[in-house]
């Protein structure tokens, strides 16, 4: 399978790897894909629904510094704070306020 390299730009060696293990035909066909399309379907139901928004103002270079350290572990940033979040929520971290 080739793909169109004007509709596609691959963005890392990782990628690239990928588009050529996907036109020599690489990839094998899954085992049981119903079976696996449930079992995946599972632990995406189980995942806790984010269906509230908050609006917070923090200072630039908190912000700043969040959103350095979000693209260092390769996350968006909101997913970052919602980690942080979560994680005071269950009392996994304690904040000395």
């Amino acid at each position: 399978m080739k793909l169109n390299e004007k509709a596609f730009k691959p963005l890392d060696d990782y990628e690239k790897q990928l588009i050529e293990d996907l036109e020599n035909d690489q990839f094998q066909p899954i085992q049981n894909e119903k079976k696996e399309m449930k079992r995946y379907q599972s632990y995406f139901k189980a995942m806790p629904k984010k269906d509230k928004r908050i609006s917070i103002r923090v200072a630039q270079q908190d912000l700043l510094e969040i959103q350095k350290k979000a693209t260092d572990s390769g996350i968006p940033y909101q997913t970052l704070v919602s980690a942080i979040l979560h994680q005071y929520a269950k009392g996994n971290i304690n904040v000395g306020v």
